[in-house]
């Protein structure tokens, strides 16, 4: 599933093409996704300007100028598409020029200007739903989510606070999304290696006795950062599914240290030790025992 670098990347390819624009019109190819589209969705979105498109934890929210927001949520395989008529080059990194719509390809939206928006999703997991601008944080899909991790609210302190007595593990407690909302089981891999903290420890050591953050919560909040603003510098990671709006896959697969790597050596200077794959709940976790404490 595309997590928050993946996200983040279709967003930035989206935002300066779409913002401004009206909907001109909306073809429909299907009556759903995961979710039947909201209801008259055609009719509430045509003539509506995009205003500014913005990300929350995984989803990303077109705010309208009638006082809506289109929240969109990419599933395991939906990606954005930009075409405009006549193309043949790329002026912008995003714009795209293809041929004939994919069998796939279930909304299209149509925006002045000439510039068409292909929502294709051959899993059809993703979902778009719509609602008031000033409901939204009130809404349950966003209501209870966590702190963005590249905001200013993801502090030490705070790790300490949601992770004071938890027995949880670091991977379960990370993946948290009303702790952290949009890490997903790659990035939280790569930030627990960088950070040296093994997947399998306990939530807890993040706080001391008096519930003040210990080391490790300290060396933890700059190693998901880092992580993670390398991964949108790469355009993501392509594993399977992912590709970014302009239909470029991402790179920074690349660059795992620990994730999918299993039986191979530590890349840690002077480790030695070897990655080890073990399952939490269900997911896959990839960690050098030797190394992460």
């Amino acid at each position: 599933m595309p997590e928050l670098p993946e996200v983040e990347t279709v967003r930035r390819g989206l935002a300066p093409v779409v913002t401004g624009r009206r909907i001109a019109a909306v073809e429909l190819r299907r009556p759903d996704l995961r979710f039947p589209f909201p209801e008259r969705f055609a009719e509430r979105l045509v003539g509506q300007r995009i205003d500014r498109l913005e990300r929350r934890a995984k989803y990303l929210i077109a705010e309208l100028s009638g006082g809506e927001d289109l929240v969109m949520h990419l599933g395991m395989t939906g990606r954005f598409t930009i075409l405009e008529k006549g193309r043949t080059d790329t002026p912008g990194e995003y714009v795209n020029s293809v041929g004939a719509d994919p069998v796939h390809d279930h909304v299209v939206f149509k925006l002045t200007g000439g510039v068409r928006i292909v929502y294709n999703d051959p899993r059809r997991f993703g979902f778009m739903v719509m609602m008031p601008h000033a409901e939204r944080s009130e809404h349950p899909l966003f209501r209870a989510l966590g702190v963005e991790p590249l905001g200013s609210e993801l502090t030490a302190d705070y790790l300490a606070a949601r992770a004071r007595g938890k027995k949880a593990n670091l991977k379960a407690f990370l993946m948290d999304q009303r702790i952290v909302a949009g890490l997903g089981n790659i990035y939280v891999a790569e930030a627990l290696f960088r950070s040296g903290l093994s997947p399998n420890r306990a939530a807890r050591a993040l706080a001391d006795k008096r519930g003040a953050p210990t080391e490790r919560a300290q060396k933890l909040v700059p190693a998901i950062r880092e992580v993670l603003e390398q991964a949108i510098d790469a355009r993501g990671s392509t594993l399977r599914d992912y590709r970014d709006a302009s239909g470029a896959s991402g790179g920074f697969q690349n660059s795992f240290a620990v994730y999918d790597r299993a039986g191979r050596p530590c890349p840690r200077a002077g480790c030695g030790g070897e990655i080890r794959r073990v399952v939490h709940a269900g997911r896959a976790s990839f960690y050098c025992p030797r190394c992460q404490r």
